[in-house]
C-alpha cells in the first residue's frame, strides 16, 4: 500500500503507534523540564539521495540514522534526552510498509535511552526527507560547549574513526574490502548502518566529577570537530598522527594514509570530540576504554597534524577538506 492510498489521517493514526500515547492528540506537546535544568534543543534533516539511499540504507536504518544523529547532538551538549518530534515531507507513491520500517528504526535508537517520539508533521513532496527535532536538558554549569577549550586541555575522542567512511565505501562498492574478514565487513558497515550517540559519555563525565568540557561530536568529521571547537575557543590545536584511532581492519583493505584521510574527514562516526585538562582526560580513557588523547590545545590559532616519528611533515587541517553541502 501506498501513502497516497492510505490518506493522511489513516496515516497519522498508523505513525501515532509509535509515539508516547499521552503527547500526541493535541497541537502539541506538553513537557516539563526538572528544576536547575536548561532546556535544550536541537534540530537535523536528512534528505533521500543525500543522507540515505536504497542503495545503502534500509528504511529501518534510515530511521535508526536519523535519531541517532539527533541524540548524538544532545550528548555533545551533555544533556539527557527527554524525547524528539520528527517531521516527514512524503512522495505518494511511497510504500507504507517503508514508512513504517523508519519509525521502527527510530523506536530501536531511541528505547535504550528511554526517550520517546512526541509527534510531528507530515506533508507531500516530490522528495523524502526526515526532519527530527530533539529535546534535552542539562544543567547550565555542565553543558559542553565548543567555546569552552582551554590552551594547555588535551584533545580526546571516545572512540575510533573512519569506520563509518569506510562501512559506505563496501555498501557502495561490495567487490572492495577483499582482504577483510566477513566480521570486519559486517562490523563497518554496522558502524555507517546503525551508529551508537555516545550518551554513555555524558553519563560518566557526571560520574568522575568532571566539570569544565569543551566539545562537540564528530557527525561531519574529527577535523571539521576539531577545527571548529577551536574557532569557537579561539585557540589552536596539535594532533599526534600516531594517537588518532582507527579501526585496525582498515589497514588490511587500504593504505595507512588512506585510513588516516578517512578518519580525519570521512564524517558520520559520531564520536564525541572533547577538550579537558589532562588529568580528567586520562581518568575517562581508563574508564571509557574506547577513548584516546590524541594531542593538545595550544594559544596559536593553527591546527596542525603532526608526526613525531618525522616520516611526515606538519599538516595543516582545514574545513574545506571535508564534507560541504555548498
Amino acid at each position: 500500500m501506498q501513502v497516497n492510498q492510505l490518506g493522511e489521517q489513516a496515516l497519522l493514526k498508523r505513525l501515532q503507534r509509535y509515539c508516547l500515547t499521552e503527547a500526541v492528540g493535541d497541537d502539541a506537546a506538553l513537557l516539563s523540564v526538572a528544576s536547575g535544568q536548561a532546556l535544550v534543543v536541537t534540530t537535523d534533516m536528512l534528505i533521500d539521495g543525500v543522507h540515505f539511499s536504497d542503495r545503502t540504507t534500509s528504511a529501518t536504518d534510515a530511521g535508526w540514522r536519523a535519531a541517532a544523529a539527533n541524540l548524538s547532538d544532545l550528548a555533545a551538549m551533555g544533556a539527557e534526552p527527554l524525547g524528539i518530534t520528527v517531521g516527514l515531507s512524503l512522495p505518494g507513491m511511497l510504500e507504507v510498509s517503508w514508512l513504517e520500517g523508519l519509525y521502527q528504526g527510530m523506536v530501536d535508537c531511541l528505547a535504550p535511552f528511554g526517550t520517546p517520539i512526541l509527534g510531528g508533521d507530515i506533508c507531500r513532496s516530490s522528495v523524502t526527507a526526515i526532519a527530527i527535532t530533539a529535546l534535552g536538558q542539562v544543567r547550565p554549569e555542565q553543558a559542553i560547549r565548543r567555546s569552552a577549550a582551554q590552551a594547555g586541555d588535551v584533545l580526546l575522542v571516545t572512540g575510533a574513526h573512519g569506520a563509518s567512511r569506510a562501512g559506505l565505501e563496501l555498501l557502495l562498492h561490495p567487490e572492495q574490502g577483499q582482504g577483510l574478514t566477513e566480521a570486519d565487513r559486517s562490523a563497518l558497515i554496522q558502524a555507517h548502518q546503525r551508529p551508537q550517540p555516545r550518551l554513555d559519555v555524558v553519563q560518566m563525565l557526571r560520574e568522575l566529577g568532571i566539570a569544565r568540557v569543551a566539545g562537540m561530536d564528530s557527525s561531519d568529521g574529527l577535523a571539521d570537530a576539531v577545527l571548529q571547537i577551536c574557532q569557537a575557543s579561539r585557540v589552536g590545536a596539535q594532533l599526534e598522527r600516531n594517537l588518532i584511532p582507527f579501526p585496525a581492519s582498515l589497514t588490511a583493505w587500504i593504505s595507512e594514509a588512506q585510513a588516516m584521510d578517512w578518519a580525519l574527514y570521512g564524517g558520520e562516526d559520531f564520536e564525541l570530540v572533547l577538550c579537558l585538562p589532562r588529568a580528567a582526560a586520562e581518568r575517562l580513557v581508563e574508564q571509557l576504554g574506547s577513548a584516546a588523547i590524541i594531542g593538545s590545545i595550544t594559544a596559536e590559532p593553527n591546527v596542525l597534524l603532526r608526526d613525531q616519528s618525522g616520516l611526515h611533515p606538519d599538516q595543516p587541517l582545514r574545513l574545506e577538506q571535508g564534507f560541504q553541502h555548498f
